[in-house]
């Protein structure tokens, strides 16, 4: 099986320096599936996260919201890796998760990003990347 790939790769940097921002590794292939002499090829793609570091007081911002949209009691534990479907939050939830972190921290998010949005750590390091983005505009 022959195989073509290309992948995307993002420098690190120590935790000591600064935090690691969140960054989107994609690999593609390209594989001959072996159905003779057909050159039937297919193209495969996967993505992958690599965890990057939040500042604590965006994380805490993110789970106060979180917390006050889903009426969650003070006891209820939310962590940066709380899942918010797992919290109780449905479709539209998550969408009014979302303006409320448009509103609180005074940024945009687009559809795409938002729809990628499942975490506590994947809201805040969105967050973060944004508040940069528009910074250095």
């Amino acid at each position: 099986m022959a195989s073509l790939s290309a992948t995307s790769l993002c420098s690190f940097q120590s935790l000591q320096s600064k935090p690691i921002k969140t960054s989107h590794v994609t690999r593609t292939s390209l594989v001959s599936t072996g159905w003779g002499r057909s050159g039937f090829t297919s193209l495969r793609t996967s993505r992958f996260r690599i965890c990057s570091a939040a500042k604590p007081e965006t994380v805490q911002k993110v789970v106060e919201i979180v917390r006050k949209q889903l009426a969650l009691p003070a006891e209820s534990e939310v962590t940066p890796d709380s899942k918010f479907s797992t919290l109780g939050a449905d479709s539209l939830d998550t969408v009014e998760i979302v303006m409320g972190l448009e509103e609180e921290f005074d940024i945009s998010v687009e559809e795409d990003n938002s729809q990628n949005i499942t975490t506590v750590q994947e809201a805040a390091d969105l967050i973060e990347q944004l508040i940069e983005k528009k910074t250095q505009a």
